[in-house]
């Protein structure tokens, strides 16, 4: 793709202002979004990000078009991961519904920060090292089996680094509203509020770390994996809202997640068999048998993936009452 300094000031502008807009007109006065309203907004970003696929099609080529979508398709599933995990922290933290918008956006403004800093230094190495396909595979293969048999339940708020921080910082009890830092007698306190946004941000940096190589076994194009990065994230706030108590029903949804990744891993090691460059394996030549595997065939097997791991875990959960996080005290989490 030919993208000119110009595009790339724009869409990034773009994001920008989409956030900010974000903040002033829903997330400035702390309230729950309605139903209505998450699924409305919510219809809007996916409805966005489709046409911004369509567009990169009708302008630069299916074939460029194919892998945005792949790689939308991927981001989001890991988004709605990460979401379940923010659920966790939500809870295990007891923030108040009402501040819960705040905490998400937040939340997800660093995780896009971060992956866009792993993508500029994804792209470097791509560009100046082929052996770093062999890399992103091998990471991804082990993400893969992390994600299906170690993907358990923690207690974020009592973990050794949350432990670490209230032994060496002084932290109230209780929430204040929204703010970071209270003065109490002369004295200024951190509230958990604090704590669960340091929280959060960690958990986008493991999955920034999840995120980036994946999207990168699709596409080699860096405007591509920041566009579907930054339309993936767009609405996810919303979307929170919106499936609610749903999370806990995708039951299979980190295996699904696994089997993509293992997919992507898969392809990422055959790419650089193909493009092969180093010196120990096949005398630093091309690996005759290596091929790539095109792009419909992984758009078609990750939306198909995506499908199975969700309609499986709604059938097997589907006597399993939806319950949703009725977190309203002001309270801070338990283990203070």
């Amino acid at each position: 793709m030919n993208v000119s300094p110009l595009i790339w000031i724009i869409t990034i502008a773009v994001t920008i202002a989409f956030f900010i807009v974000e903040f002033f007109a829903h997330v400035r006065t702390p309230h729950e979004p309605s139903i209505r309203e998450s699924a409305w907004w919510s219809a809007f970003y996916i409805g966005l990000a489709l046409l911004f696929g369509v567009g990169i099609g009708m302008i630069s080529g299916w074939t460029f078009g194919g892998e945005y979508f792949a790689g939308y398709l991927t981001e989001k599933a890991l988004s709605v991961d990460n979401l379940f995990v923010f659920l966790l922290v939500m809870t295990a933290f007891a923030v108040p519904r009402a501040f819960q918008q705040k905490v998400l956006l937040i939340g997800i403004a660093i995780a896009l920060v971060m992956r866009g800093i792993f993508i500029a230094v994804g792209a470097t190495l791509i560009a100046n090292f082929s052996w770093i396909f062999y890399v992103f595979g091998a990471l991804l293969l082990l993400l893969a089996y992390r994600q299906a048999f170690t993907h358990g339940e923690t207690d974020p708020a009592n973990g050794r680094f949350m432990r670490f921080v209230r032994r060496h910082l002084p932290v109230t009890d209780e929430y204040h509203g929204d703010k970071l830092t209270i003065l109490k007698n002369g004295r200024r306190f951190v509230t958990p509020m604090l704590l669960v946004l340091v929280t959060i941000g960690f958990v986008d940096l493991i999955f920034a770390v999840d995120s980036i190589p994946a999207i990168f076994g699709l596409t080699d194009e860096a405007y591509i994996v920041f566009t579907a990065n930054a339309f993936a994230l767009m609405g996810l706030r919303q979307l929170y809202f919106l499936i609610g108590g749903l999370l806990q029903r995708l039951i299979y949804l980190a295996q699904g997640l696994a089997v993509i990744l293992a997919f992507i891993g898969v392809k990422l090691v055959l790419h650089a068999l193909k493009v092969n460059e180093v010196p120990y394996i096949n005398g630093g030549q091309s690996v005759p048998w290596a091929f790539d595997i095109p792009i419909w065939f992984s758009l078609l097997f990750i939306g198909t993936t995506i499908a199975v791991a969700t309609i499986a875990s709604l059938i097997k959960t589907r006597n399993v009452p939806v319950t949703l996080d009725k977190t309203t005290t002001s309270h801070g989490p338990s283990g203070k």
